[in-house]
């Protein structure tokens, strides 16, 4: 994609190298991703960090919970460079032994200091509690006990078992003439070796709906409050009724001025910040109420959040209300695609999820064409109100015997890996 406004390009690539293609051996994924930049056939690391410095550019690699990226910026005047170590970094990976034994280390201490963080931790443990065993409950960085093992036989191994041409694509937007990027493209990734083979997805497989109020009470002996979410499965990226659960969601917790957090922060002061969340995969998803607040209000602060739950149910959205959230949701959408970089990750998140055009062009209509009627049916089928999934981060003895009374209890330690 053409974009003359300012002489830079951007690259945006994705590989069907996520961590649900982890299996037992969690954080293998997003190791791999990280290594690619240890160096390249041509251009040992050291080289490689120093070309991109001088060149002020910037690659990246990482791996998500579905996938794996590589994200570029450089000026227009480079992109022969910088696009020939972009093909490199793809192509031609040495997975140095000496690199990869110190980013191993750095990811240990990492790990090792999130369990500090209860904030940073509770979505992985939310989705362990959601997904169980499939590949959606998988944790994205891994676990100490998990990336401790990992070798560069390792990462070689899931580097040629996921990183080929099928299920993979390369967006690249900026300012250029296509036909000339086009012909450096063929060049540089040509060479690029087929398998012949269609990318497995793993997480293909159906998982369990919650049945039942579940509760993981995850303790921190030291912790002065209780970090929390609650909600239950959500819905897949491609889920036809995307736009509007977006305008119900602005209204309930999505913005600052949301139902949410305008009880549980300005009028009642249970906490500094309430929000809620789909978080959408190919095949699935969850929803969340995240917030966090002292020891001692732990119990008005969850009982307030189900209150919350029901009266969204009961009452529904006005057409103020409704009116408010459909002009936020329009007025923020233009800005998520102004850039070219938003560009470039427009377009391989359109290829992913399988999207077309309509979901640009179709976007406003869409949120146009929403009822206060239409708002009722989506809130019943996507809102949970029953079978509500619990994860509570705090000090356990302060908070275990109301806990108990949410639903079915299980417990885990903070400082424990994530089975």
């Amino acid at each position: 994609m053409e974009q003359h406004e300012v002489p830079v390009i951007n690259v945006s690539a994705i590989f069907p190298a996520g961590a649900i293609y982890d299996g037992k051996q969690a954080g293998l994924a997003s190791l791999t991703a990280s290594a690619l930049m240890h160096g390249t056939k041509d251009m040992p690391k050291k080289e490689l960090d120093e070309t991109i410095d001088f060149m002020a550019a910037g690659i990246n690699t990482s791996a998500s919970k579905e996938s794996a990226g590589l994200s570029a910026k450089f000026a227009s005047k480079d992109s022969e460079k910088a696009m020939q170590m972009i093909s490199q970094i793809i192509m031609q990976p040495i997975f140095d032994t000496a690199e990869f034994n110190k980013e191993k280390k750095r990811i240990l201490i990492g790990l090792e200091q999130r369990k500090e963080s209860p904030r940073t931790m509770i979505n992985a443990f939310y989705e362990k509690l959601i997904f169980g065993q499939h590949p959606y409950g998988n944790v994205v960085s891994g676990t100490v006990k998990t990336v401790e093992p990992l070798t560069t036989t390792h990462i070689r191994n899931f580097y040629t078992s996921h990183y080929y041409p099928e299920g993979s694509a390369i967006a690249i937007v900026g300012n250029f003439k296509s036909a000339d990027m086009k012909k450096l493209v063929t060049r540089l990734l040509g060479a690029w070796k087929s398998t012949g083979k269609k990318p497995a997805n793993p997480a293909n497989l159906a998982f369990a709906t919650p049945t039942g109020n579940q509760v993981l009470l995850v303790n921190k002996d030291d912790a002065r409050e209780t970090t929390f979410y609650i909600g239950s499965t959500g819905i897949s990226r491609n889920n036809p009724d995307q736009v509007a659960i977006e305008v119900v969601n602005t209204f309930f917790g999505g913005r600052f001025t949301s139902l949410l957090n305008d009880e549980l922060r300005v009028n009642s002061g249970l906490t500094y910040g309430a929000r809620s969340n789909f978080q959408s995969y190919k095949n699935g998803g969850t929803f969340y109420i995240s917030t966090f607040t002292a020891n001692k209000t732990t119990e008005p602060a969850i009982q307030k959040t189900l209150d919350l739950i029901q009266r969204l149910h009961e009452k529904g959205m006005d057409e103020q209300s409704l009116t408010s959230a459909k002009n936020y949701v329009k007025g923020q959408f233009p800005p998520r695609y102004e850039t070219a970089g938003q560009l470039a990750q427009l377009l391989t998140s359109m290829f992913w999820y399988q999207y077309d055009e309509s979901y640009i062009n179709q976007f406003e209509k869409n949120v146009d064409g929403l009822t206060v009627e239409k708002v009722k049916q989506i809130i019943a089928r996507y809102f949970p109100k029953d079978n509500l999934q619990f994860v509570l981060i705090g000090k356990a003895s302060e908070i275990k015997e109301f806990a108990g009374k949410l639903g079915k209890i299980s417990e885990a330690e903070i400082k424990t890996d994530i089975q």
